[in-house]
């Protein structure tokens, strides 16, 4: 531990215990240990990304994956990944059975070697089978550990800002473990840093990519969202399509910490921003009823640089044809959030699979929904159900193989729900 500036300030009461049991992460230029929170259902396909991009040791846990790697590996993943939510930084662990065990844990950490005392900051917790009462005290006393082992340390102590803060710190609690973070990404990695208008319940961009990854699409067939919202799925199918790294419009966390290093992170963004592919034409369409979600569709695509990369027009699902005579949809259609809505929809989805019958052999159709009557009234045979969650809502992502003169299917993927979620 660092040796406080002014020996006349003596230590907090209890800190001398902490500072034998609490489990410091060595700051090794390799082996470092990070945690990266993803939608649920999903944790295969990002461990299995992660693993591309270079980490080691890598775990998948409900939730999320755990790795290991260096700074810039840590710069890498938050610029390339387009599934984890945030990338978070493991720098202590220990166990505790009431909240001033996990105070003497926070006060005992080097934060004054992570960041500034000048940096804002904001204490998150998430507890799974904690027997603590408080969440929100365990919040506290994190805060109150950090800024009274900063004001040691340095005589000042972080403000905190709730809102946008610099720097933020995470508690996650099993039933007798305590494992503190700071997070290296900030805003959560599924906002790209160009996204201007939503719609009332869209998907996210790291599960609308999860689902397009588990979709098989190869980025060169013809891509098809005929219910496209504010044109989620259609965007990440063009960033993909022409290798743009999805944190490439958007800063980081990392940055404002102590370790962070410029040189090697322009280095590492520089390539990145090289290797993408100029803007083109691309065998990706979308379209929707609503003209007001069109025109958000259109407003998202200008604003990620992609005005005339994808076709987009009006039209009813129902009404229009294929856009070609093979290729992926993916799409995301109603279901029943209000009562008041089911009558229209349990007629809708007989109506939708007839249309897949009729018009689009040769497509792999992808639906993701929350609505349990949805396979059930589409009345086709999924050759895969996947469980996901968007947010908390529990869904399913139904794939159809639309074969010419038969509804042939090849069995694949599981139904195994997801477990709890890791830290968030």
């Amino acid at each position: 531990m660092n040796t406080p500036p002014n020996a006349s300030n003596a230590p907090k009461p209890g800190v001398r215990a902490v500072r034998r049991v609490v489990r410091e992460e060595p700051e090794l230029k390799s082996g470092q240990y990070f945690f990266s929170p993803c939608p649920r259902g999903l944790e295969p396909v990002l461990a299995d990304e992660l693993t591309r991009l270079g980490a080691a040791e890598v775990k998948v846990v409900p939730g999320g994956v755990g790795f290991t790697g260096d700074w810039k590996l840590a710069y890498t993943v938050n610029l390339e990944s387009r599934i984890a939510t945030r990338v978070l930084w493991r720098v202590g662990q220990g166990p505790y059975r009431k909240e001033h065990d996990i105070f003497k844990l926070a006060y005992g950490l080097p934060w004054e070697r992570w960041f500034s005392p000048k940096r804002t900051l904001r204490v998150y917790t998430t507890a799974v089978r904690s027997p603590l009462k408080s969440v929100d005290f365990v919040t506290l006393r994190v805060k109150d550990a950090i800024c009274d082992r900063m004001r040691e340390q340095t005589r000042q102590r972080p403000s905190i800002d709730t809102a946008n803060p610099d720097v933020r710190a995470h508690v996650f609690l099993t039933d007798r473990e305590a494992t503190l973070y700071l997070d290296t990404s900030g805003e959560p990695l599924y906002k790209r840093g160009f996204k201007v208008a939503a719609v009332e319940a869209p998907i996210k961009e790291n599960l609308a990519a999860g689902i397009i990854m588990l979709s098989g699409w190869d980025r060169v067939e013809p891509f098809f969202d005929p219910m496209c919202g504010s044109g989620t799925f259609l965007i990440e199918a063009a960033q993909m399509a022409l290798d743009i790294a999805p944190g490439l419009g958007r800063s980081f966390a990392f940055e404002k910490l102590t370790p962070f290093s410029a040189a090697v992170w322009t280095t590492i963004r520089d390539a990145a921003a090289a290797r993408a592919q100029p803007p083109r034409e691309l065998p990706i369409f979308g379209s929707d009823i609503s003209g007001r979600e069109l025109a958000r569709t259109k407003e998202n695509l200008q604003a990620a640089k992609l005005p005339w990369v994808v076709r987009v027009e009006g039209a009813d699902v129902l009404d229009r044809d294929p856009p070609a005579d093979h290729g992926v949809m993916v799409t995301n259609p109603p279901y029943g959030v209000r009562l008041e809505d089911k009558p229209a929809l349990d007629a809708f989805y007989p109506k939708l699979g007839d249309l897949l019958k009729q018009r689009y052999a040769g497509w792999r159709c992808h639906f993701i929904t929350a609505d349990p009557d949805f396979p059930k009234l589409i009345k086709l045979k999924a050759s895969r159900r996947t469980p996901l969650f968007n947010g908390a809502l529990e869904c399913r992502l139904f794939e159809y193989r639309m074969v010419e003169g038969s509804l042939r299917t090849r069995r694949a993927g599981t139904d195994d729900e997801p477990g709890s979620a890791g830290p968030v």
